[in-house]
């Protein structure tokens, strides 16, 4: 019987045995969660643990390595640096106009056509136009498809947002359309239209306004001389003053590069700026070919038929000169200017593009004037490599130069002779020569022909020049022919000195 008993107790023991085996197998075989989570716990209690050293440390030991450390870095330094900070006057925060509050009528876009002037002219125009229809005016859209097919957009040559944010106290500019509605100008749903030329603000409202809100979007794709010089209220005319002389701003690099040039001139004396109009386009465009060779005229004259919105394509160069309507040739510029006593030793900096037919044609000017000089002589290529094939950029570089000189002869009236005069009459009507072409080629033929000494030519030009040197003058006024009035933006009366007009004054 104890046999029996031992035996069975063996066996009860060796299941008891042989099943904890199998559970402990079991429990190693299977992924232990339980295990893993321990693992995280323990790593996380350590780290803690850590941290919780490293801040004991840091705040026993870091005093004293600071004080060790570099003297920029220490409590001594940051204090000093502190007093220094505080020292330096700290530069006004630039205060903007508040926001005018109105009802937004709906969007105008604007694409501007010509060169740089004539572009910045319409520009002005098209702010005012904007602003007295409530509509909330997109940035101008610059030509690239003149002749001088320069690709700058608005903002590589005006500070955009000074553009944006000093007028906002007259109208709302965005840099582009909302995303809707430039979605439809994609899919060329939008009215595009040139506008009326000198037409006066009963136009736009009565025509173009109702356009805009019925479409929400209109496009005006021509914006030259869409505005009318006279007849306008002295609040228009003081704002497209207001964008002319103030908004339209040139980028940082175009101006800083602007008063460099205006340096290195300086630190030679006074100087004279030259807007010498004797360029390809300008010859091909108006016919003008005097002086030029057979090939030269042919080239011209194959230019003007190339471009087929230049209207005139026959014209007689010979009759249009006697007229005025040529600008003076380089030899005719170097008489004109020794016959006005401009000093021979003065600097003459010449704003314009490649003079056509190069240093031949410059022969008698370099000869009266060995001090010509242009912004490509007087910096590094480097310095103009970034102006390279944008013809507007360069022209914002003469017109600052322009601005600041002590006497501005253009020898043409075109849209920079125009602009430009019409800021140096803004700035305290600065001297700025305006040549009556007409009776200077008659005098220059009577000089050549022998029929005039020097003395008598001389006297005949500044006789006949006294008065045009760019004072004070009422604008003139020529109804139902707004082409043969003054310019607004050569003459902006309403945003002139009152002072400067002597009420006895005839328009002129």
């Amino acid at each position: 019987m104890c046999r029996v008993e031992k035996s069975e107790r063996k066996r009860d023991m060796g299941g008891i045995l042989k099943g904890e085996s199998r559970g402990v197998e079991k429990q190693l075989k299977s992924p232990s969660r339980m295990k893993l989570w321990m693992i995280r716990a323990t790593t996380s209690v350590l780290l803690w643990t850590c941290v919780v050293q490293l801040t004991a440390i840091g705040e026993t030991w870091g005093p004293r390595v600071l004080n060790v450390w570099p003297p920029c870095f220490n409590r001594e330094s940051a204090a000093a640096s502190s007093v220094v900070q505080d020292n330096v006057p700290s530069m006004p925060a630039r205060v903007l106009p508040p926001k005018r509050v109105y009802k937004n009528n709906g969007y105008l876009m604007v694409s501007c056509n010509g060169g740089l002037n004539q572009m910045r002219a319409a520009i002005c125009d098209m702010v005012a136009i904007a602003r007295y229809l409530n509509v909330t005016l997109i940035v101008p859209e610059l030509d690239k498809t003149s002749f001088w097919a320069d690709p700058s957009e608005f903002q590589d040559i005006f500070d955009v947002d000074h553009f944006i944010t000093s007028l906002r106290d007259e109208v709302r500019i965005l840099k582009e359309l909302p995303p809707r509605l430039k979605r439809r100008v994609e899919l060329g749903r939008v009215l595009s239209m040139p506008p009326i030329s000198w037409s006066d603000m009963s136009y736009y409202h009565n025509q173009i306004l109702p356009l805009v809100q019925k479409y929400k979007v209109v496009h005006l794709n021509r914006t030259d001389a869409r505005l009318a010089n006279n007849g306008q209220s002295v609040e228009i005319q003081k704002l497209r003053c207001r964008v002319n002389f103030s908004a339209l701003r040139f980028t940082s690099q175009i101006e800083e590069l602007g008063k460099r040039v205006i340096k290195l001139l300086r630190q030679n004396g006074p100087f004279l700026v030259l807007h010498l109009r004797y360029e390809m386009d300008m010859l091909a465009f108006s016919g003008c070919a005097q002086g030029c060779n057979e090939e030269e005229v042919e080239e011209l004259t194959r230019m003007r038929y190339a471009y087929p919105w230049w209207k005139e394509k026959i014209i007689n160069s010979d009759l249009k000169r006697k007229d005025g309507l040529c600008p003076l040739t380089p030899e005719e510029t170097a008489l004109t200017l020794r016959a006005l006593d401009i000093d021979p030793s003065m600097q003459i900096y010449i704003a314009a593009g490649e003079i056509y037919g190069g240093e031949r044609r410059m022969a008698s000017l370099a000869s009266a004037y060995p001090k010509l000089v242009r912004k490509e002589t007087l910096l590094e290529s480097s310095d103009l490599r970034f102006f390279q094939n944008h013809s507007s950029q360069m022209a914002a570089l003469d017109y600052l130069v322009s601005l600041e000189s002590d006497i501005f002869v253009p020898t043409y009236d075109g849209n920079m002779a125009k602009v430009v005069e019409g800021h140096r009459r803004f700035l305290g009507f600065k001297k700025t020569v305006l040549l009556n072409r007409s009776l200077l080629v008659d005098l220059i033929d009577q000089y050549s022909s022998g029929s005039l000494s020097w003395d008598e030519f001389s006297a005949a030009v500044k006789e006949s020049h006294a008065d045009r040197m760019g004072g004070p003058t009422h604008r003139l006024v020529i109804p139902d022919r707004p082409k043969e009035e003054d310019y607004f933006y050569s003459n902006p009366e309403e945003c002139l000195q009152p002072s400067a007009f002597d009420p006895l004054l005839s328009s002129t």
